[in-house]
C-alpha cells in the first residue's frame, strides 16, 4: 500500500501555558506599551531582555517587533546611508535584501557553496566594494565563521548576523550572532520561539545600542530598557537619532520568557527529527545530503537537500508526487517567487549580475520545514515518501 502523511507542515505547537498565565495578567493591568511602567519595575519586555542577553552570551538585548525591523535597524545604526553598498548573500530570503533597500542603499550579492553557506572566495573578491556585510544563517547553515571574520576583518568589513534560523545554534561554542559587530533574530511564527511577529538585536557595542535603543523609539525612556548603556552614551547620540518606533510590547515579551527557557530542549526536538530525516533520505540516487561540519552547532528546523543538475520538469514531478502523498517541499530554483522561496534576481529592486556556479545550486534547492508537531515516527514516513519519489524520477530520467 502507498504510503501518505496527513500531517500540517505550518501547524505549530501551543504556547505554553505559563505563556498565556503571563500574557493574560498582561491583558488585565491594561499596560501593554512596553514603558508603562511602575516606579523600579523593569517590565516584561526588559526582563525578556536581559534574559536573551544572557542566553546568549551578550552585553546587550533590544527587544523589537521583527527580525526584518532589526535588520533595519542594525544598518540604521552602523551609518548606512542611501546609495550605499551592502553585501548580503544571493541565497536568503527578501527581508533581508528587503531592509537594504529600504534604506536606500544597495544589495551586492555573494555567491552560495554547495554546503548552502556564503562563498568565502567570492566574498574576498568582493569584501572591497562596501563597507557592511549583512550575513544570512540561510536556512541554519554556519559558514566557517573563523574564516569569515578573518576576510572580514582583514578588508574592514562590519558584520551584521542574520540569525533568524539559527537562534539557539553556535560555531565552536559561540552563539550564533555573537561573530559579528551585531547580531538579529526573529521570532516569527515559523521560526526557533513563536510570538506571531517579533526580534532581538544584539551587541557588546556601547554606541550601536544606544543607537538602536533610541531607533526603536524609546522617546527618553532608554533608562527603562532591560540592557541599558550607560547615561553619556545617549548624551552623544540622542540628537541625532531618529525615532523609528519598531518596539516590542509586553505582551509578546510574556509569550517569549518561558520559551526561551526551554529553547535548548525545543533545540533537541528539531534536531531528533532533523537527523531521522537526513539518515533516510542519506544514499538516494540524485539526491544531495548537505553534511553539516563538526564546528557547527546546528538547529534543524527545516532540512534541505539538492537535486543538481536535475532539469526543472523532474524537480517539478517530484515536488507533485511527493505533495501527492502529502509531503510539501518547497523549490527555491523557481523561475518566479512562490510563498516565501525566491532567488536573488527575484529581487528586481536590487540590481544583480549572474552568477552561473550559485544559480547551479539555488536551482537544485529543496526546502522543507520540520515542525515540532511532527512526531518521530512522522519523520521517518516523510523521508520513506521523498526518497521513493525522488527516487522514482532520477530511474526514469536515466
Amino acid at each position: 500500500m502507498t504510503e501518505v502523511f496527513s500531517g500540517s507542515f505550518t501547524q505549530q505547537e501551543p504556547i505554553p501555558d505559563e505563556g498565556i498565565k503571563a500574557a493574560l495578567e498582561v491583558m488585565q493591568s491594561g499596560r501593554l506599551h512596553r514603558y508603562n511602567l511602575q516606579p523600579d519595575e523593569v517590565g516584561e519586555t526588559g526582563l525578556l531582555e536581559q534574559e536573551f542577553a544572557s542566553y546568549v552570551g551578550a552585553k546587550y538585548a533590544l527587544a523589537v517587533a521583527s527580525g526584518g525591523y532589526a535588520l533595519a535597524t542594525a544598518l540604521r545604526a552602523v551609518g548606512v546611508k542611501p546609495g550605499d553598498k551592502v553585501l548580503t548573500n544571493a541565497f536568503t530570503l527578501a527581508p533581508v535584501p528587503g531592509s537594504i533597500a529600504s534604506m536606500g542603499a544597495v544589495p551586492v550579492f555573494v555567491g552560495v557553496t554547495e554546503d548552502l553557506t556564503i562563498d568565502l572566495e567570492d566574498l574576498t573578491v568582493k569584501a572591497e566594494q562596501a563597507n557592511v556585510l549583512m550575513l544570512s544563517h540561510m536556512r541554519g547553515h554556519l559558514a566557517d565563521m573563523d574564516r569569515l571574520m578573518a576576510i572580514c576583518n582583514d578588508s574592514g568589513l562590519i558584520v551584521i548576523e542574520d540569525c533568524a534560523h539559527t537562534m539557539g545554534a553556535a560555531w565552536k561554542g559561540r552563539a550564533s550572532g555573537r561573530d559579528g559587530l551585531i547580531g538579529c533574530y526573529s521570532t516569527q511564527t515559523y521560526k526557533h520561539m513563536n510570538s506571531g511577529e517579533g526580534g532581538f538585536f544584539v551587541t557588546d557595542d556601547d554606541e550601536v545600542m544606544a543607537r538602536a535603543i533610541i531607533l526603536s523609539g524609546s522617546y527618553m525612556l532608554y533608562g527603562r530598557n532591560g540592557t541599558v548603556p550607560p547615561p553619556e552614551v545617549f548624551e552623544r547620540v540622542k540628537y541625532e537619532t531618529p525615532n523609528v518606533s519598531g518596539r516590542m510590547d509586553h505582551l509578546r515579551a510574556a509569550i517569549l520568557r518561558p520559551q526561551l527557557r526551554a529553547l535548548n530542549d525545543q533545540c533537541n526536538a528539531w534536531n531528533a527529527r532533523y537527523d531521522l530525516v537526513e539518515k533516510g533520505l542519506r544514499g538516494t540516487p540524485g539526491l544531495t545530503v548537505i553534511d553539516r561540519p563538526e564546528a557547527e552547532t546546528y538547529v534543524g528546523s527545516s532540512i534541505q537537500f539538492l537535486l543538481l543538475d536535475w532539469e526543472n520538469e523532474a524537480i517539478d514531478e517530484v515536488l507533485h508526487r511527493c505533495k501527492a502523498r502529502g509531503v510539501e517541499l518547497k523549490w527555491f530554483g523557481g523561475a518566479e517567487p512562490s510563498g516565501f522561496t525566491s532567488r536573488y534576481d527575484s529581487w528586481r529592486y536590487a540590481p544583480s549580475e549572474r552568477m552561473p556556479k550559485s544559480d547551479r545550486i539555488l536551482k537544485g534547492i529543496i526546502d522543507m520545514r520540520l515542525p515540532l508537531t511532527f512526531s518521530l515516527e512522522d519523520c521517518a514516513l516523510i523521508a520513506r515518501i521523498i526518497r521513493a519519489e525522488v527516487g522514482a524520477v532520477f530511474q526514469a530520467q536515466a
